[in-house]
């Protein structure tokens, strides 16, 4: 796969998320107007454990990826769910 098809590949994988995570989550806005490196928890979106377990969820239908306990940093941000989902 070419570099310009990866990085068009993460970018939709990317902008998927970031819609299912607006829409499972319930949250606020537009999202096209969330940031992918915008953190999910603290001082980003404040997002909580009950968050944590529908994330885990969303990965697991819609990309077929398993987290768990030690997989904690994937949480950062949409960059870093992406990571996940593109190893």
């Amino acid at each position: 796969m070419s570099q310009m098809n990866k990085a068009q590949d993460r970018f939709d994988t990317a902008s998927k998320l970031r819609e299912l995570l607006v829409d499972g989550l319930e949250l606020p806005g537009d999202p096209e107007l969330l940031d992918f490196d915008t953190p999910l928890f603290g001082r980003g979106l404040e997002l909580d454990s009950l968050d944590t377990l529908e994330i885990v969820s969303l990965l697991d239908e819609e990309f077929g990826v398993q987290v768990d306990d030690e997989d904690r940093i994937v949480f950062g941000s949409i960059n870093r769910l992406v990571d996940q989902v593109h190893v």
